[in-house]
């Protein structure tokens, strides 16, 4: 196209959506309007299961449950019985921050708390990473801290950072079910730590947990300082506007009623059935047409914007997780998926622009461009340009280059980040997603590949009991290949190896004696403590 046609093409695209001052354009993904007229009756379709969903429809056959992430934020949508929990929930969590900030709630050992650590995994860490790192103040009136894995030397790290804190610190903890294997970890290890300095960890600790749970039990049990709920219809990817979200957000003073209102505004948006009029709509038309309705191609998120360096991060789960599927609602096997990855501009300048622009083209960009430079004036760095109009330089210009060089991009643009347009841009995905999986005749809403590793893991755990035993048993060293026999794991000798390596690297009894090139060769032996 000549530049006069793709202005046109540009103007022909643009959605704007004054509420919330939010662009999106869409023209530099070559489409055309073949594809428009072959999607519609999927779209007609997908438009019909959006508006089942949020009325209340079963929309994760495979739990049998109903999906209502968008009720959080209207609970006037919500079905009857639903509405007063969404509200009180939302007003029991301000009650609690306004008296945690007051002091009237406060650490047996200390006027007041002073931090948050937060505990908790996928869905339960991500929503909170991101909107804290895009819109906490520069000076917040609690400082905020993550586990959010079972990585031992991880957690060292964040309990040694607040060692002299944690009588000041308050301790979240998230789980769905209450028995997540990394987040009871955390915990469990993070109770240890308060234990060490003779501190009462359940006068520090606040459970977000579905009624029921083993947490939930563990909180009555124990007495913890108190307990916001997670419903049965929330999903872990989908849960930023829950308990999981709010309560860390409050806690940071940030204003979770303006988040709420700007997801609203979203959804309002993405409810139109026209996919030119419908901003999710038009994500989902650009990844169908990129990736061939088949996830042929990455999407390559790239904020020119310091505060959403994490949004990459949080679309990965949100995206991956809902769209990576074997199967397809009529179990066909299909392997559909939408690979995620990115950084930021303009640090991109200077990592992988390179291969974007020359390399293979297996992938889509989504730029994100805030209009707003920064609070207050900027300095000149040359004559007539400051720091912001160089960053808004590098994006026109990248995303030129890559047109001129058949790359395909469409470019998301907020007029300021502020609580209200992070609840929108959580919102535009979340509804993205939905439409997408009905293009693709998936369930967006599962996650059964998650469920196998943690029972492959299980599995493992399982095995390394068996081996402790056997050696436990044993007055002589065993070769490897009679450890794995005796412990009736035979056809796992790979997996018995890796087990007794990492035992003996942990210094936790086991031996490891040989030419460690040959693990074949070794033998393993025990010595209790």
């Amino acid at each position: 196209m000549n530049t006069q046609e793709l202005w046109q093409r540009y103007q022909d695209w643009l959605y704007f959506n004054e509420d919330l001052g939010l662009y999106l354009d869409v023209s530099r993904m070559r489409f055309d309007e073949s594809l428009i007229a072959t999607l519609e009756p999927k779209f007609a379709r997908a438009f019909k299961d959006m508006a089942a969903l949020e009325q209340g429809a079963i929309a994760n056959p495979d739990e049998n449950r109903m999906v209502g992430h968008y009720w959080l934020r209207n609970p006037e949508l919500a079905p009857a019985e639903l509405k007063n929990q969404i509200v009180d929930n939302l007003n029991q969590i301000e009650d609690f921050v306004q008296k945690i900030r007051c002091g009237s709630i406060h650490p047996p050992l200390a006027p007041k708390f002073t931090d948050v650590l937060s505990i908790g995994i996928g869905g339960s860490a991500l929503g909170p990473q991101f909107v804290n790192e895009a819109l906490a103040a520069d000076f917040p009136p609690m400082s905020i801290h993550f586990i959010d894995n079972t990585d031992p030397a991880g957690m060292d790290h964040i309990l040694n950072r607040l060692k002299d804190r944690l009588k000041s610190t308050l301790v979240i903890v998230a789980s769905k079910s209450g028995g997540t294997a990394e987040t009871r970890n955390g915990m469990l290890e993070t109770k240890h730590a308060y234990e060490q300095q003779g501190l009462d960890f359940s006068a520090h600790a606040v459970a977000v947990t579905m009624l029921g749970s083993k947490m939930d039990k563990l909180d009555r049990i124990e007495g913890w300082l108190a307990e916001f709920p997670m419903f049965d219809w929330i999903g872990g990817r989908t849960s930023e506007m829950s308990s999981v979200g709010l309560l860390s957000a409050s806690l940071l003073g940030i204003d979770v009623r303006a988040l709420l209102a700007g997801a609203k505004t979203m959804d309002i948006a993405t409810r139109v059935p026209e996919i030119k009029r419908n901003p999710a709509a038009l994500l989902a038309l650009s990844w169908y047409y990129a990736g061939n309705g088949k996830g042929e191609k990455d999407m390559v998120v790239v904020p020119y914007k310091d505060s959403l360096l994490l949004f990459s991060r949080y679309l990965q789960q949100l995206v991956m997780e809902s769209l990576g599927k074997e199967k397809d609602l009529d179990g066909n096997t299909v392997h559909q998926g939408l690979a995620v990855y990115g950084n930021k501009g303009s640090t991109d300048q200077h990592a992988f622009v390179q291969q974007l622009r020359e390399g293979i083209a297996n992938f889509f960009v989504i730029f994100i461009e805030v209009l707003q430079d920064r609070n207050g004036e900027s300095i000149e760095v040359e004559p007539g340009v400051t720091s912001g109009d160089f960053l808004s330089g590098f994006l026109q210009g990248t995303r030129q280059a890559l047109y001129d060089n058949q790359r395909d991009s469409m470019t998301l643009t907020l007029t300021q980040v502020d609580p209200r347009t992070v609840g929108a841009l959580i919102a535009l995905f979340e509804r993205a997603v939905g439409f997408y999986a009905s293009l693709v005749n998936i369930n967006a809403y599962n996650q059964p590949g998650v469920e196998a590793g943690k029972k492959a893991a299980e599995t493992l755990l399982s095995l390394q009991r068996k081996i402790f035993a056997v050696l436990n048993g044993e007055d002589q060293p065993l070769d490897l290949a009679a450890l794995a026999e005796k412990a009736e794991a035979s056809d796992q000798i790979e997996h018995v190896y890796k087990i007794a390596r990492h035992l003996a690297a942990n210094h936790r009894g086991v031996v490891l004696l040989g030419n460690h090139a040959k693990p074949g060769e070794l033998t393993i032996s025990y010595h209790a403590s």
